[in-house]
């Protein structure tokens, strides 16, 4: 049966809900290529492996940081909810290093807003 969309079952709208929760699988085969050699080739079906893997990793980290957020009834899970989650979750290799960015990002925040300040008062 046809749906107003042009798609023929239920099961089309599962599959291209599920392909939304996924990563691009470009963006993923690009942060793939980075780490490999230059010469080296990566299949389709490792792509779509790692796409799958990074896609339920996020989902996991978020999930817990959501869940805290929602204990605490706050409705924005925000960078420090990501850290904590992943700690939580026995990802201490993962929090540290996402600590120190996000730390970072947050002073480099702060420069970018005072210079903009500083730039508009002239």
């Amino acid at each position: 049966m046809e749906d107003s969309f042009g798609g023929s079952s239920s099961k089309d709208k599962c599959s291209i809900k599920e392909q939304d929760q996924l990563l691009p699988i470009a963006n993923v085969g690009r942060l793939m290529k980075q780490i490999l050699p230059q010469n080296a080739k990566i299949s389709k079906e490792a792509k779509e492996t790692m796409q799958e893997c990074v896609s339920e990793f996020i989902s996991f980290v978020t999930s817990e940081a959501s869940e805290k957020c929602r204990k605490e009834r706050r409705k924005t899970v925000n960078g420090d909810d990501i850290c904590w989650a992943l700690a939580t979750l026995g990802f201490d290799d993962y929090a540290a290093p996402m600590r120190r960015y996000l730390h970072r990002f947050r002073e480099l925040e702060q420069d970018h807003n005072n210079s903009k300040l500083n730039h508009d008062e002239r």
